[in-house]
């Protein structure tokens, strides 16, 4: 079973996600919880979670810095940022991190089960990957010096391009949402910060870049289940989910139906 992390100091935040996470994923996660960075890292070392969902703004040691410390040890597991406040003044902070999502608070339902159904599928892709250590992913910036943030001189010459980087964000996902897309990979790919990615992302399509990549994955699985001949186990790999259970717990939660019950219905 995995283990998933997570940290707020508010009591009601925390009870209210703690609650919603075991709704769903009780039969895959043991559930651990922290009050602030401190306990994170206390019960990273003695549980090492898969798994971590931070808030950003705690007192003493806060999300961000028990994030950095975290992947000086761990290169793989799945981090997962909260934050109450709609400004990314801590991206620069938080280059090192590599964040599988950040989510604003109060979080909505579908963000959050997404990104947490994404590092699920990475921790089941990585356990049954050969181990070849501890090594950081390449990284797909080419070691360029990306900017963390734009001047409102480069928000104002880049406007007139707005439509044409939103199709360009949906374009490299339609090319690459078989494979293991990390948001350091496209953020990289297009010289963004992370947590800017995020914001941007957001503001373009109205969803996480992590939801809106599970919703894809969903309807192309969808269209081959009315178009071809390929079993489940086969369309859930060839969307990116080697493991055919999981494939399906997703499918079910984002759709309302396994896939082979889809798979009938569009017979009938």
């Amino acid at each position: 079973m995995l283990k998933l992390l997570i940290a707020d100091d508010e009591v009601i935040e925390r009870l209210v996600l703690e609650k919603k996470l075991k709704k769903y994923y009780s039969e895959e996660c043991q559930i651990l919880v922290a009050q602030n960075g401190r306990q994170v890292l206390e019960i990273y070392d003695r549980e090492c979670p898969q798994i971590l969902i931070l808030d950003i703004e705690m007192p003493g040691i806060d999300g961000l810095e028990a994030a950095r410390q975290i992947r000086k040890k761990d290169k793989m597991c799945s981090i997962i940022f909260l934050t109450a406040f709609d400004e990314f003044s801590y991206a620069k902070a938080a280059i090192t991190v590599h964040a599988l999502d950040y989510l604003l608070k109060p979080c909505d339902d579908h963000e959050l089960i997404s990104a947490c159904d994404e590092a699920i599928r990475l921790a089941h892709a990585a356990a049954s990957r050969p181990q070849e250590g501890t090594a950081e992913p390449a990284d797909s910036s080419g070691g360029a010096d990306f900017p963390q943030t734009l001047s409102s001189q480069e928000v104002s010459e880049e406007q007139p391009e707005e439509e044409q980087r939103q199709e360009e964000f949906r374009a490299y996902i339609v090319q690459h949402y078989m494979e293991d897309i990390a948001v350091k990979d496209i953020a990289g790919y297009f010289g963004y910060s992370e947590a800017y990615f995020c914001k941007r992302f957001k503001q373009y399509f109205g969803h996480s870049f992590v939801s809106y990549l599970t919703d894809y994955r969903m309807q192309r699985a969808e269209e081959l289940m009315r178009g071809s001949s390929m079993s489940i186990k086969e369309i859930g790999r060839s969307v990116g989910y080697p493991d055919p259970n999981y494939f399906t717990k997703v499918f079910r939660r984002v759709r309302g139906v396994s896939p082979s019950g889809f798979r009938d219905l569009k017979k009938q």
